[in-house]
């Protein structure tokens, strides 16, 4: 198995090429191409044929959403999974101190948590909370990134 790069916060976040650089552009040309031929049609004063032509609209958009929602759904459950696996890893890590205060950390910074090491969770934990930190900062407050290859 190749050896994976190591990460950081520069280059952690995760492009899928098939879907980001080919499934989207064909649906956002298309859905621009349709557009731009219902005007066109209409600017010639051609009146007949327009509802099929707004009607092909609607579909494109559609599809650009339904790729939309796609890419989401998993994203969503991904999420999940992560703030449960962080809730019990910091349930073992943190100290009895911080222990309780695990509810309180929001859906975004539980998923930026697991890019930390155990040696560096109390302290950036006692940081997000005390200082409500966004998720974004609790990943440039990280002095050992721990790697997350099992994103989707």
């Amino acid at each position: 198995m190749a050896e994976q790069p190591l990460q950081s916060f520069q280059n952690h976040a995760r492009y899928d090429p098939l879907f980001h650089f080919v499934v989207i552009p064909i649906f956002v040309f298309n859905f621009i191409y349709r557009i731009v031929v219902l005007v066109r049609h209409l600017m010639n004063g051609d009146s007949a044929g327009w509802l099929q032509l707004a009607g092909s609209i609607v579909f494109a958009f559609a599809l650009l959403m339904l790729a939309f929602k796609v890419r989401l759904y998993p994203l969503t459950v991904q999420d999940r999974l992560i703030r449960l696996e962080e809730r019990l890893r910091l349930a073992t890590v943190l100290p009895d101190t911080l222990r309780p205060r695990i509810s309180e950390l929001t859906r975004s910074q539980l998923v930026a948590l697991r890019f930390a090491p155990d040696e560096e969770l109390t302290e950036l934990v006692r940081s997000a909370l005390d200082k409500n930190l966004k998720g974004k900062e609790v990943k440039q407050g990280i002095r050992n990134w721990r790697p997350d290859h099992f994103r989707v």
